[in-house]
């Protein structure tokens, strides 16, 4: 039996042998069983969720508070890894912050968690391979090198303050290294990480203050693409808004970059909201994209991105756009359990794929309160 788990109020983690434990999809609750659950992940961790109460099952099949003081406990995954429940709890309280929070059990002598291996290419995301003792050391270097450019000093801060993984590769000079551009957004997405209406659930990142030049980019990407195994510069970070918003800058970067070297993947992670921003990347050259949505139903896409300049419709003109400029298009889709998994999303889903000729789709958790996204969607 997977056993239920909650946390005190300070935090620590205790197991409840009497109770089976359970997870929630939508708003349903649910038993764990064996084929959902696998053990916690190198990189994952355990938090508590403040004023909510732990909820266990019965011998008799009953989903029942555990005793009073007992909050329900949470996971959190590292990269690659998909949720399938999330974690059960009882009672309410203020807007938890914008975490993929996933259900926790114990079982055989340690935890475990509703997920499933979504990224093949694990090694890459492996927290083994970041916040190493040398990080300090690698942005101090590259920051003494490039002491104006602001965008290497943004990076440093994501690198240390947030350990952004992809800030971390600019200064290891490996993999998939992230540029910041943008400093606004045509979407008011409910789930932003980097920026939120002071009412609003927290958001975990700060978003760029300045307009970068050519130059700061250029300064950063043509190194990395020369340089890095693997080699990939992404534009549209979590420290910044929509990236296609500033696509001049982008595209005069790319045919920069170009001009000097083939190598290496020139990527955005956009909303594909602004079709005019996209056209021009596309002709400047860009090499992938990925396009992040919650849902291929129009009103709950809306209800996620609460956008006043742009709809699905528009979304899939811009990936059509790409797609026949020879762009690859992966969808980012934000994944949040018994909501994504519907029939109706799913055959929506199956649809704009087919429609729209999208190359492939990468799952992501969906970082939210629970209980927040399904109000969005009940309302849509």
């Amino acid at each position: 039996m997977f056993q239920a788990t909650y946390a005190d109020t300070r935090g620590n983690a205790y197991v409840d042998e009497q109770h089976a434990a359970v997870g929630r999809v939508g708003d349903v609750l649910i038993e764990l069983t064996p084929e959902q659950m696998i053990p916690l992940p190198k990189g994952g961790s355990l938090l508590l969720l403040p004023e909510r109460g732990a909820v266990g099952l019965t011998s008799a099949g009953a989903f029942v508070p555990l005793r009073a003081k007992r909050y329900a406990l949470a996971a959190l995954l590292p990269q690659g890894y998909t949720r399938i429940a999330l974690p059960a709890y009882h009672g309410s309280g203020a807007t938890l912050p914008l975490f993929g929070y996933t259900a926790v059990a114990w079982h055989d002598g340690q935890f475990y968690v509703a997920a499933k291996v979504e990224d093949e290419d694990l090694f890459k995301w492996d927290p083994v391979h970041f916040n190493t003792p040398q990080l300090a050391q690698l942005v101090a270097e590259r920051q003494a090198e490039l002491p104006h450019n602001r965008i290497i000093a943004q990076l440093a801060h994501c690198s240390l303050e947030y350990s952004c993984f992809t800030a971390q590769n600019i200064f290891y000079r490996r993999w998939e290294g992230g540029i910041p551009v943008s400093n606004s957004c045509n979407a008011a997405c409910v789930g932003c990480i980097s920026e939120q209406a002071a009412e609003c659930c927290p958001s975990p990142q700060g978003r760029i203050k300045f307009q970068p030049t050519v130059d700061e980019i250029v300064q950063i990407a043509l190194p990395h693409l020369t340089e890095a195994e693997d080699a990939i510069i992404s534009f549209g970070q979590g420290c910044e808004g929509e990236p296609m918003l500033r696509a001049d800058l982008i595209a005069a970067a790319i045919r920069q970059l170009r001009r000097q070297t083939d190598r290496g993947t020139i990527n955005a992670n956009t909303n594909a909201g602004y079709t005019v921003g996209v056209q021009e990347v596309v002709t400047a050259g860009i090499d992938s994209l990925r396009v992040s949505l919650n849902s291929c139903i129009p009103e709950n896409h809306q209800a996620y991105y609460r956008s006043q300049t742009f709809n699905l419709d528009d979304v899939a003109n811009s990936i059509r756009l790409a797609k026949a400029g020879g762009v690859r298009v992966a969808l980012n889709l934000l994944a949040f359990p018994g909501v994504t998994d519907r029939e109706d999303e799913l055959e929506a889903l199956i649809e704009f794929i087919s429609t729209n000729g999208v190359d492939m789709v990468q799952v992501r958790n969906l970082n939210i309160d629970p209980d927040l996204y399904m109000r969005l969607m009940r309302h849509s």
